[in-house]
């Protein structure tokens, strides 16, 4: 029996979302043919390449570092911006990167499962290498100018969280994704680089509350790497891409989230008595619903075929796409508690 779940009854079908591809771009992951490709701008395009939709989970992290910085009274808004527009387009170019290295080592080709769900610009033949490289090259050289401006602009103690997010982006498919690492990488990125390190920069100081509370903000974007990597599971494994879901096996590897999806709220809680976060950060219990309609997706078998009023572009993506609902909602409900402590 094809499973009935929250997530389809929110999302358009293929169909409608392509007929407002900016919308569809910045929602999810479509599938753009050849003709929509040609005759979409580049920006689109550039959009597409870099799985925009996945930006959101970035640009939660980065303002939350900021909103932190100006609860503490000390902020520079034309630092934070500057972060914000860095880490948006460091991540662009991982993504961008991260589907060139698995094309060019023959992992996504053919019936693999990063081709079966979204637009994947070099298998679908939308771009060849070379175009590919020229992406990653624009993308990547902005972020590094980004970068280079804001160790310029503060000073050179903030080279080490650079260095360490751009040694992750560089070698997080290959070979930290096959080492088992990658989730590891992830929660270590998205939290005490990205929330510390922003927080670091705007204010002028570094804070190990500050890095231990975005360890938590980024228990939501861990969450969605893991369950991508529960939901090909078995494509990885037949390509001997040792994920760390591979190697606890789905049994263990969904528990995991579900241990992680309580985590998420008992340490926003935790912080809170302690201090660490303001009272209006309460305001994530809004997301409670989301956490326990994924926590049933994960207690329930994967439906064999995409189910009717299933988005056909998520498919064959499951456990990922309901965590991502989820991590939004969470990161969403986070940054309005940490405003109205700023507000209030």
């Amino acid at each position: 029996m094809p499973h009935t779940d929250p997530l389809s009854k929110k999302i358009e079908t293929t169909s409608a979302v392509i007929a407002n591809p900016w919308k569809a771009v910045l929602t999810g992951t479509p599938h753009f043919d050849k003709l929509q490709w040609e005759t979409s701008s580049f920006g689109l395009r550039w959009f597409v390449a870099v799985r925009a939709s996945l930006l959101v989970l970035t640009l939660t992290s980065a303002v939350i570092a900021g909103l932190l910085a100006w609860l503490s009274g000390a902020i520079n808004f034309v630092l934070w911006l500057a972060c914000v527009f860095g880490l948006l387009l460091a991540h662009a170019s991982n993504n961008i990167l991260n589907d060139y290295i698995d094309f060019a080592r023959g992992l996504d080709q053919g019936n693999y499962y990063r081709v079966r769900y979204g637009t994947h610009v070099l298998n679908d033949g939308l771009v060849s290498k070379r175009k590919a490289k020229v992406y990653i090259l624009l993308t990547g050289s902005a972020a590094l100018v980004s970068a280079l401006g804001i160790l310029i602009a503060v000073d050179w103690r903030v080279l080490t969280p650079v260095a360490i997010g751009a040694f992750i982006l560089l070698f997080y498919t290959y070979p930290l994704k096959t080492l088992g690492l990658g989730e590891m990488a992830v929660l270590l990125v998205w939290g005490p680089l990205m929330v510390g390190g922003t927080f670091h920069v705007v204010s002028g100081y570094w804070s190990w509350p500050v890095s231990i509370v975005g360890a938590v903000t980024a228990l939501g974007p861990t969450s969605l790497i893991l369950a991508k990597h529960v939901d090909k599971l078995s494509s990885d494994e037949a390509k001997g891409v040792r994920t760390l879901p591979v190697r606890l096996g789905e049994a263990c590897a969904r528990k995991l989230i579900q241990l992680t999806l309580l985590l998420m709220y008992a340490s926003v809680l935790m912080c809170i008595v302690i201090g660490w976060l303001p009272t209006g950060t309460l305001l994530i219990c809004l997301a409670i619903p989301a956490a326990i309609d994924f926590n049933q997706i994960l207690n329930s078998e994967k439906p064999a075929q995409c189910p009717s009023l299933y988005p056909e572009f998520a498919w064959p993506l499951w456990f990922a796409a309901h965590a991502f609902s989820h991590a939004r909602k969470f990161g969403l409900y986070l940054v309005l508690g940490l405003g109205s402590g700023v507000l209030l």
